[in-house]
């Protein structure tokens, strides 16, 4: 029984939109037109916000990684100091020099993969971005404002620097 008042249901369903006119069809058209439309419009812009987000998470996630990367070796360049304070050193021990070096070397490859690269700083002029002037001399050999000695390295990993150089600096 509860068929029968189903069927009966559909088919007066179809008898009214039999009866409608051809302009109350059209008008329902163009309303249904609309409405696609409206939401058409609301799916591209979610396409457009997602992708969006996307591209900033990635931002986010890049700087995030690069931040700490930096802040670890950070915490390393003392050691690379020393080290290169070891290798300076005057020793009978060839060998000692020899691994003290060769450790040295490994620090440093393992820095350039992670993306740190050494300030450059001796002939260059100086730049309060990258360099920590401590001495001015007075030189008529170089020109005005140029780095003549770096006292320590400075590191950078992009567009940040890590430690600036101490320079010393031509007035």
């Amino acid at each position: 029984m509860a068929e029968n008042k189903e069927k009966q249901e559909e088919m007066e369903m179809e008898v009214e939109e039999v009866e409608k006119t051809p302009e109350e069809l059209e008008e329902e058209v163009e309303k249904l037109k609309k409405e696609n439309a409206k939401y058409y419009e609301h799916l591209q812009r979610t396409v457009a916000e997602f992708d969006n987000y996307k591209k900033r998470v990635g931002k986010e996630k890049e700087n995030t990684y690069r931040l700490t990367v930096g802040d670890v070796i950070l915490k390393y360049i003392p050691v690379l100091d020393n080290l290169e304070k070891a290798i300076q050193t005057d020793t009978t021990d060839g060998k000692m020099k020899e691994g003290v070096e060769l450790i040295y070397k490994q620090i440093c490859d393992i820095m350039v993969s992670f993306g740190v690269e050494t300030i450059d700083a001796v002939n260059q002029t100086f730049n309060p971005e990258f360099h920590d002037a401590v001495m001015h001399i007075e030189s008529k050999d170089y020109g005005e404002k140029i780095v003549v000695e770096e006292l320590r390295k400075g590191y950078k990993i992009g567009d940040r620097v890590l430690r600036h150089s101490m320079v010393k600096v031509a007035n």
